[in-house]
């Protein structure tokens, strides 16, 4: 039996508490050192499932629901990416500190800010982390659609303004299970996408990680922006780390190519685990 047959199953949610707001993650229970899923905008830990269920390793999988998705609390008032820092902070300290990192998108820039700021990150894997300027254009039309309470707006502006995918695409997804799951998820996306825009990333201190860091680019964003131009200038602060292209895909391969995405995830931790006899544990 697979690592992964063992223990898919093995699900339970963890429910903690920071600063009078629920945080909450899904963990898969398993050995070693805890695997730490941080999602991005439009996401949570159950449409990373698929993901989660295809890592080969025996490590406990903890994905987590950032603030926003429920069962955790809402955003709050004074809502940051500082705030999003303390929360990972705050959910690493409840299950021992120690752990392996992996962010995609808006949770890349949170995991890699996290990482420079805690020694006791073990590796850090990054799938098209993002930072400013990222779509700036795109924070007004969808506070105003969320003014209005559409939703389906907000998915389809994120798609087309943000993403940039063509109106056919978007008419295709409203007809797909994925549409609902979208528009559940879409509340936050104004205040997530201003956040990044209003903060700057310590990008000079990126080069002094000393861990394995592995950066996941989909092939098909390479240059392109918003997501190929952000991963190139996170790429460029990070010269020791690993730089894998997921032939293609863009940036939903946890949606569209979950296994393949699971498999590059579990390569990347594997390698990280192995003894390094020169003491040298930065990324190759």
């Amino acid at each position: 039996m697979s690592d992964r047959a063992s223990t898919q199953s093995q699900q339970r949610v963890l429910r903690i508490e920071r600063a009078g707001t629920t945080l909450s993650a899904r963990i898969r229970d398993g050995e070693g050192l805890p695997v730490v899923l941080v999602p991005g905008v439009m996401a949570d830990a159950a449409t990373w499932q698929d993901v989660v269920d295809h890592i080969e390793l025996p490590n406990p999988v903890v994905t987590v629901n950032r603030r926003g998705r429920l069962p955790s609390g809402p955003l709050g008032d004074d809502y940051s990416v500082r705030v999003e820092i303390d929360d990972l902070h705050r959910i690493l300290d409840e299950i021992g500190g120690e752990a392996h990192l992996f962010g995609w998108s808006y949770g890349g820039l949170i995991a890699l800010e996290t990482a420079v700021e805690r020694p006791t990150i073990r590796s850090l894997t990054a799938y098209e982390p993002v930072t400013r300027p990222f779509a700036p254009s795109a924070i007004e039309p969808l506070r105003n659609a969320l003014a209005h309470n559409d939703f389906d707006r907000v998915v389809e502006l994120v798609n087309t303004e943000i993403s940039g995918f063509s109106s056919d695409y978007v008419s295709d997804l409203r007809r797909s299970p994925a549409w609902p799951v979208l528009r559940s998820l879409s509340a936050p996306v104004a205040a997530e996408l201003a956040a990044i825009n209003d903060y700057p990333p310590h990008l000079e201190s990126y080069r002094d990680l000393t861990i394995p860091v592995t950066l996941l680019l989909g092939e098909l964003n390479e240059n392109l922006p918003p997501y190929g131009t952000a991963f190139a200038t996170i790429a460029a602060a990070l010269p020791q780390a690993s730089v894998i292209r997921i032939p293609e895909q863009g940036h939903l391969a946890h949606a569209s190519a979950p296994q393949l995405l699971a498999q590059h995830l579990t390569a990347a931790i594997t390698a990280a685990s192995q003894p390094d006899p020169l003491g040298l544990s930065c990324g190759r």
